[in-house]
């Protein structure tokens, strides 16, 4: 792999040439990396200070958050630092761990919201059978399960782009190092290549994503016959759920679906998953989940009662 190179590091070109506009995104998205962190830190600390945790739901959304942070510090840091710099350079080295890693975290990301569609999907079209169904050792086994599926999504990329020859140009056009300007830089035909990141980045999205709408077909299906007051409880656990999942999955198909092409439109559908869902994550499973509410004011309220002693 080494001997194929030429290149030991990469120039990014990130989000704009305009210095001005930086400067007003560096300021945006240092607001957005700090709410990230506070939202989702106090989504996990709630959740495992209190019952909760208990619960598959909220067992998921603690995972979930965990995943948020991991992945968008994959990406957000790098892309603060080169907002500010004059040249936004990145090692080979450093390119490939990122390129693992960003795709470790979405997958692990995309599987627990598959996950958590199977969760709400037993809790109203088999009520009865939930607490068998939704067991700690079947909650574990999914995260363990939406783990390994990341992990191994992620090795297919890597392997795919690792061992590609690049001697130049090394100009990546995005904001952090992804599969496709990677391809368009290598010094070899990489039709098949993009064929087969296509079928794994690309079908993993999409079959997920159709399992995804399929189990809420189901559950419009099943709260037809409840009645007014329960079908809005149990259509009002759902909505915050479906709301994460397009918010992430629309720009995920948009880049992935699609042949080994990119677009300059690409580096703004990336923001959506990298950077704005992962900070509208946490707003939009309290807003409306007085669960949450609770858990919160109980959290806060305990640890300001100790101080106050």
């Amino acid at each position: 792999m080494e001997k194929a190179n030429n290149i030991t590091d990469f120039i990014l070109l990130g989000l704009s040439q305009n210095r001005n506009i930086e400067f007003l995104c560096f300021i945006l998205f240092s607001f957005c990396y700090v709410a990230i962190w506070m939202g989702n830190v106090l989504i996990m600390v709630s959740i495992s200070c209190t019952q909760l945790i208990d619960q598959p739901m909220y067992f998921f959304l603690n995972y979930l958050s965990f995943s948020d942070l991991c992945y968008t510090s994959t990406v957000t840091p790098k892309l603060m630092t080169d907002l500010l710099a004059e040249r936004k350079i990145i090692s080979y080295n450093n390119c490939m761990i990122q390129l693992f890693t960003t795709h470790l975290f979405g997958g692990i990301e995309i599987f627990i919201l598959t996950g958590m569609a199977y969760d709400r999907y037993v809790a109203i079209c088999r009520p009865l059978h939930y607490t068998i169904i939704m067991s700690r050792q079947r909650c574990n086994s999914i995260i363990m399960a939406c783990c390994t599926g990341g992990f191994v999504h992620s090795a297919g990329q890597f392997f795919l782009t690792a061992f590609l020859p690049f001697c130049g140009p090394n100009e990546i056009d995005h904001y952090f190092c992804d599969v496709y300007p990677l391809l368009k830089l290598a010094c070899s035909n990489t039709h098949i290549i993009g064929l087969l990141v296509t079928a794994n980045s690309g079908l993993i999205a999409l079959v997920t994503f159709v399992v995804l709408m399929l189990s809420y077909f189901f559950i419009l299906y099943a709260v037809r016959a409840y009645s007014v007051e329960s079908r809005s409880k149990a259509l009002s656990t759902c909505s915050s759920h479906l709301t994460v999942v397009v918010l992430f999955f629309a720009p995920a198909l948009f880049i992935y679906i699609r042949p080994a092409r990119t677009f300059p439109q690409d580096k703004v559908f990336a923001l959506f998953y990298t950077i704005i869902a992962p900070m509208f994550n946490p707003l939009i499973y309290t807003l409306r989940n007085t669960e949450m509410k609770n858990a919160l004011r109980k959290v806060w309220c305990h640890r300001q009662l100790l101080k106050g002693k």
